[in-house]
């Protein structure tokens, strides 16, 4: 019998393609993307992997239920009538995470907590007991999702987002998500085959990322726990097995990783933070300004950066993306340059060529990755 069972992996928006390569790499079975998520099989050693290992996932939810229901009240009793304790024990504490689309519910909110009620009621009638709940540090994630009248009830494997990979400890101004960072260096092309430099660095996420990508480190190494870790089947030994299999797969890296900040206290948290990943033989952080820099050497170089823009860029765009085109036109030459932005007319203040932009999200706000390439 097989041990197999679905899965699904969420994600940013735009990012899908890159998580289904990810998975079709990893050895995933049966993955079909969707709208923020790609859904595939495999058993429970594979959902260990997936977590450590997917650098553009922010959870991986196993489905354990699935129904339809016509009236709040029928909700609810679906729910209860699930056996809750194959699943969790009642001294353990969780919390529930709803969405809803097209659903007799206009309130996520409402979901999560008439689903808590199913679990609390379902206990103490069976027990005499209630489980807590709690929304800091649960140990148990229920994920409730409703499409029109159809309810999927999954476990959060991961359970904290699997963007705190664990290595950022101090944080910049307006810091860069972990999985975005990961997912606009694979929508560069940045496979670790040449020097790597992030000209503005802030705390030095971009940075991190790429050397895990270059070295293949699995990018959830250093999180102390997954939300498995507390379910009836955690398999400890399983688990190393998987972790050792993984590490395995580390390679050398024989190019540089440069980054630049003209912030003192930005260099400082980038460094604190390289140093947590356990990276800084790959990572120099320098303090200095990009206007006033050279590339120096012939070596081809990868460029990613996330610049100021909105109400963090202080000085006129213009004139910030017109002083950027030329220092790379007379400093950067042979440099692939890539960043992200919500300026659309960057590109033209640039005066670079360019391919066609990828649409993204920096923290719900709409953005676009550039690329150009500097001969």
């Amino acid at each position: 019998m097989s041990n197999n069972f679905k899965m699904l992996a969420t994600t940013l928006f735009g990012f899908e393609p890159l998580l289904e390569r990810e998975l079709l790499k990893l050895g995933a079975m049966d993955i079909k993307p969707g709208i923020r998520n790609v859904s595939f099989v495999g058993d429970k050693g594979f959902m260990y992997k997936a977590d450590l290992s997917l650098r553009t996932a922010l959870s991986i939810l196993k489905p354990i239920k699935s129904f339809k229901f016509h009236t709040e009240d029928e909700f609810y009793h679906r729910l209860y009538e699930f056996n809750w304790s194959t699943v969790m024990a009642v001294d353990k504490t969780f919390m529930v995470s709803a969405t809803t689309h097209q659903s007799i519910f206009n309130n996520s909110q409402f979901v999560g907590l008439r689903t808590k009620d199913a679990i609390v009621d379902f206990f103490r009638n069976k027990t005499g007991k209630r489980p807590d709940v709690s929304t800091d540090n649960p140990q148990m994630i229920f994920n409730v999702h409703i499409n029109k009248n159809t309810c999927t009830l999954s476990l959060d494997s991961s359970g904290d987002k699997l963007f705190k990979r664990g290595y950022r400890t101090a944080t910049n101004i307006a810091p860069i998500n972990e999985v975005l960072a990961a997912g606009l260096l694979l929508h560069s092309g940045w496979d670790g085959q040449s020097d790597f430099m992030d000209p503005m660095c802030g705390s030095g996420t971009i940075l991190i990322e790429a050397a895990m990508i270059a070295c293949q480190i699995p990018p959830n190494l250093n999180r102390r726990s997954f939300g498995f870790m507390h379910w009836q089947d955690w398999d400890e030994d399983l688990y190393e097995v998987i972790m050792n299999s993984v590490l395995k797969k580390i390679r050398p890296f024989h190019f540089k990783i440069k980054g630049i900040d003209k912030a003192p206290s930005a260099v400082r948290k980038a460094q604190d933070n390289v140093d947590k990943a356990n990276l800084s033989e790959f990572i120099s952080i320098h303090h200095d300004d990009f206007f006033s820099t050279s590339k120096g050497g012939e070596r081809s170089l990868h460029m990613l950066f996330n610049p100021p823009y909105g109400n963090r860029l202080d000085v006129n765009p213009e004139l910030f993306y017109k002083t950027l085109g030329q220092v790379l036109r007379e400093n950067y030459k042979n440099t692939k340059v890539c960043f992200i932005t919500t300026d659309e007319d960057a590109p033209r203040y640039l005066n670079l060529k360019g391919s066609k932009p990828i649409k993204v999200f920096n923290g719900g706000i709409e953005a676009k990755l550039y690329q150009f390439l500097v001969y």
